[in-house]
């Protein structure tokens, strides 16, 4: 990517001005907000979710898990079935589910959408290995993969402090005033669809998080994730999406993260041992207008993966052979066994 340009703007003046922060993040596409999540809140939940990856043996053993010290032979990324079941066990946590409804976040959304918000159930946690930089979060727009409606933010909060060589998030400011989706391609990394950096204009803003830093944007911001450049640390981020009651969220929003690779992953299995009541199916309650999943962007992505494959790009053959893995029984699978038997 191109060298970071700066810091992104501290919003925190107008913290308590509803109609300044419209401005500011209609105006930018962002706001990044210093402090705004209670520090000691987020450290229990770190030690949660390491805790589980620890089990998991993603870090090395004897450890204390806080600190995120990865076992570098156990590394892995979105996509990949290793990754998915350790995943999925960190996303049982109830502590990290309840985490995306902390009122401070919340309530700075109300002031951005000026009414009742909606916290997706489909809370995200990104886990990302050092020493895996092919697999970083590459350059892309929200929407093609959350949909729904244009204004919907992303809240992406560093579970532990997060310097630039941890690989924290760029932005494009303003980049969502193009008021459309552009075109993206298959690439590695969270997602798997990229837009090429020729196609872009602007300065990439990044800077470094302390525990409690807080980045929002909407849902058209070009952005990507830095590279974890650290010799043997886990960067861990929720990356959680909300909205405005009355416009629509799209159904893959609805169901727990992930689940579309694999076989068997429901809210039950996530819910199975919560201690309390309340944020289950806590959306069933509203009348929500769901919107079918576009496929068009993801589709095309795996086509792309086909065409270069047979061409012998190997980082589109490690995408096939990864969707292979995941033994499961739709077209693009049976597409990508026959693909890999020809090379």
């Amino acid at each position: 990517m191109s060298r970071v340009a700066g810091p992104f703007r501290v919003s925190n003046d107008i913290l308590d001005d509803p109609a300044a922060l419209r401005e500011r993040i209609a105006d930018e596409g962002y706001l990044f907000l210093r402090g705004l999540q209670d520090k000691d809140k987020l450290r229990a939940l770190r030690r949660d979710m390491l805790e589980v990856m620890m089990a998991g043996g993603w870090l090395v053993a004897g450890t204390d898990p806080s600190d995120g010290i990865a076992s570098i032979e156990a590394r892995c990324a979105e996509g990949d079935v290793e990754y998915t079941g350790v995943y999925h066990d960190v996303y049982k946590l109830e502590s990290f589910h309840r985490s995306g409804h902390w009122d401070e976040i919340v309530d700075v959304i109300a002031k951005i959408v000026d009414g009742h918000v909606l916290p997706h159930p489909s809370k995200i946690a990104r886990l990302w290995f050092p020493q895996y930089t092919e697999h970083t979060t590459p350059i892309h727009q929200d929407f093609v993969h959350f949909q729904g409606s244009y204004d919907t933010y992303t809240v992406w909060t560093p579970v532990g402090d997060c310097p630039i060589e941890l690989g924290p998030l760029a932005v494009i400011p303003r980049s969502h005033k193009i008021d459309t989706v552009m075109e993206h391609h298959f690439s590695l990394g969270a997602g798997s669809l990229a837009i090429h950096e020729e196609d872009l204009s602007g300065e990439w803003l990044s800077n470094d998080f302390e525990v409690g830093d807080t980045l929002i944007f909407h849902s058209l911001v070009v952005h990507q994730a830095l590279p974890n450049d650290t010799e043997d640390r886990i960067r861990v981020s929720l990356d959680n999406r909300y909205q405005a009651f009355g416009i629509p969220i799209a159904e893959q929003m609805l169901i727990p993260h992930l689940s579309n690779l694999t076989k068997t992953y429901g809210w039950e299995d996530v819910y199975r041992n919560w201690e309390t009541e309340d944020l289950k199916y806590y959306w069933k309650d509203y009348d929500l207008d769901v919107s079918e999943k576009i496929t068009t962007w993801s589709q095309t992505g795996f086509d792309e993966a086909v065409e270069l494959a047979k061409q012998g790009d190997e980082r589109a053959r490690h995408q096939l052979e990864r969707i292979v893995k995941r033994d499961l029984d739709d077209e693009n699978t049976r597409t990508a066994v026959e693909v890999l038997a020809t090379l």
